[in-house]
């Protein structure tokens, strides 16, 4: 095991990202861009945004990107948010996302950190974009976190 790798302080100056994004909920979206691009900007990293129509459909948007321009992202930030209605929509929702992507991360080996919001209401959702406890922040710290661990196995860039 490698001492030297802290994946949670993780620096990964001149990392490119893209943040897809759904933006059902604009307000809460605008919160979680904004966390992500600090956290990008803390690393010296930069992104490029692209709105997916819905959390369902981020995998797919973030697997035709990787497929069409293969190594123009070192990670991907999956962003959005899913209320609970009053319907198994919700479930739907929230479950395949969760597993496309992790289905994305572990057969393709991408970077993926995970910032789509899956609450109850609202008012949770607008404590989870809020700048002091912000989702999407924490979403792109762990994609450079992944990022990192990539470069180290791969000797370094």
């Amino acid at each position: 095991m490698r001492a030297d790798l802290d994946l949670k302080a993780s620096h990964t100056p001149g990392a490119r990202l893209l943040l897809v994004a759904a933006p059902y909920y604009p307000a809460v979206t605008q919160a979680l861009i904004a966390g992500a691009a600090k956290a990008i900007a803390a690393a010296e990293a930069t992104y490029d945004l692209l709105l997916a129509p819905g959390a369902f459909e981020i995998p797919p948007a973030i697997a035709m990107t990787a497929k069409a321009r293969p190594g123009a992202y070192e990670g991907f930030v999956a962003l959005g948010c899913v209320v609970r209605g009053e319907t198994s929509h919700y479930d739907y929702v929230c479950g395949e996302s969760a597993r496309a992507l992790m289905d994305l991360g572990l057969h393709h080996s991408l970077a993926i950190g995970y910032g789509i919001l899956t609450v109850e209401n609202l008012q949770q959702a607008e404590a989870r974009s809020a700048p002091d406890r912000n989702k999407g922040e924490e979403a792109a710290v762990a994609c450079l976190a992944l990022i990192a661990l990539k470069r180290a196995n791969a000797g370094g860039r």
